[in-house]
């Protein structure tokens, strides 16, 4: 079945952030990304929240006739579920196609405090789709077969349809490409969509605005699919305020995103800005080449570069780096572990810089000393404070979990991911 669910246009909707960044034609910036001298289009304070509107670029591309309306009513889509941001974007010559890249990204956002040397979080809170309906595609002379793919003399676009199944999304692709005909519905494959942006970065330093494409040190294009709801992106912060952007909102994407793009379409995101000062994120993260993320489950360094040998070469190393500032791991011992239990995925092969990301699940350094040194506590917030590492756990003012067996953690109120030394009670 066909998704329904309310077109997500500007200023419609559910809008949860403190603030709402809407994606207008001075609030965003298409194919370039911000660099020093930008003025922000947005101020916050640090650790405030913003809903902001992203837009995908496909269906405005020069290939697909700079016209959504026209090219999604090719697929069925009525006028009135196409963005109007999306339109008025397409409508504008702020892109020089010769020489930029696709991406549309809104922002920048300056955050109060945060200077350079200190990291800047990101939070993904909230992921909303502002549409039912997709596209992937694949272009001359990009992708992972260049050369091979696409066979014709056209670029490839694949509408693809947001279908509802118990409650969950699903992206729906036919068997075969009917050329018009109408489709076997009993011949489809579908896969459940897991929302992210795939561009999410800081401002660089100096008076150029950085391609659209390449991810870096700035973050930017980084295609990690991992940045799902729940997960934080760590970036270096590189100018004065940070001035943060988002982007390449994705519905889904695998690991290379081989074709050239991901499931593309566009979403609201509601984000949480915090800064880490500089001595705090050296102590808990080492120096930060790049961006780091962090999910329920793991810790994500990366490795970029042109070549895919040396950005799997950078993983290892930012993840040797890592393991010994967070946890005092000596060097051959780490490089042991991740040999034996990390998993290193390739982000994705197509945007000029590869990029490759590490999962280190941070339970396997939840081991029987810590839950012996919480043990030893007493009960009370100041005893049980010493039984955590601050640099790593935080207790948590608004009710997730209560403690209410006997012991160290009796009569606090804490995040349960945030527990490490709940084993044994």
């Amino acid at each position: 079945m066909i998704a329904s669910f309310e077109i997500l246009q500007p200023g419609r909707g559910e809008i949860p952030g403190d603030h709402y960044l809407p994606a207008r034609l001075d609030t965003v910036s298409w194919g370039r990304l911000p660099c020093e001298t930008d003025a922000a289009v947005l101020r916050i304070g640090a650790g405030e929240t913003v809903t902001i509107d992203t837009v995908s670029h496909e269906g405005i591309l020069e290939d697909q006739g700079k016209d959504p309306h026209a090219f999604f009513a090719r697929h069925g889509v009525s006028a009135d579920a196409v963005l109007e941001d999306a339109a008025a974007i397409a409508a504008d010559g702020m892109r020089d196609p010769e020489r930029d890249g696709p991406h549309v990204v809104t922002g920048p956002i300056h955050v109060e405090g945060a200077a350079v040397g200190d990291l800047l979080a990101i939070t993904v809170e909230r992921l909303d789709p502002r549409v039912p309906y997709g596209v992937i595609s694949n272009r001359h002379g990009k992708g992972a077969l260049v050369g091979e793919l696409p066979r014709g003399e056209s670029n490839v676009s694949v509408f693809t349809p947001v279908h509802e199944r118990a409650g969950r999304l699903f992206g729906a692709l036919p068997l075969r490409d009917t050329l018009g005909a109408t489709a076997d519905v009993e011949r489809e494959v579908e896969f459940p969509l897991a929302p992210f942006l795939g561009t999410m970065g800081v401002a660089v330093a100096g008076d150029r605005h950085p391609h659209s494409v390449p991810p870096g040190s700035h973050g930017g294009n980084i295609d990690i699919k991992l940045l799902t709801v729940g997960a934080t992106l760590y970036l270096p912060v590189q100018v004065a305020g940070a001035l943060a952007y988002v982007g390449d909102p994705h519905f889904a994407q695998g690991d290379g995103e081989v074709a050239l793009t991901a499931l593309e379409a566009s979403l609201r995101a509601t984000l949480r800005f915090d800064v880490v000062p500089a001595a705090e994120a050296r102590e808990r993260f080492g120096e930060l080449a790049g961006p780091l993320v962090k999910t329920r489950e793991y810790l994500v360094p990366t490795g970029m570069h042109e070549d895919l040998g040396e950005a799997m070469r950078r993983c290892v190393r930012a993840s040797l780096s890592l393991l010994h500032a967070r946890y005092g791991m000596d060097e051959h011992l780490a490089y042991a572990y991740l040999s034996a239990a990390v998993d290193f995925d390739i982000s994705q092969v197509v945007d000029i810089v590869c990029g490759v990301h590490a999962r280190i699940r941070e339970a396997d350094f939840d081991g029987p000393a810590a839950v012996a040194a919480a043990h030893a506590t007493t009960t009370g917030f100041d005893a049980v404070g010493g039984a955590f590492d601050g640099s790593v756990w935080r207790t948590v003012g608004d009710p997730l979990y209560q403690g209410a067996w006997d012991g160290p953690l009796s009569g606090l109120t804490v995040a349960v991911k945030d527990v490490f030394a709940i084993k044994g009670y």
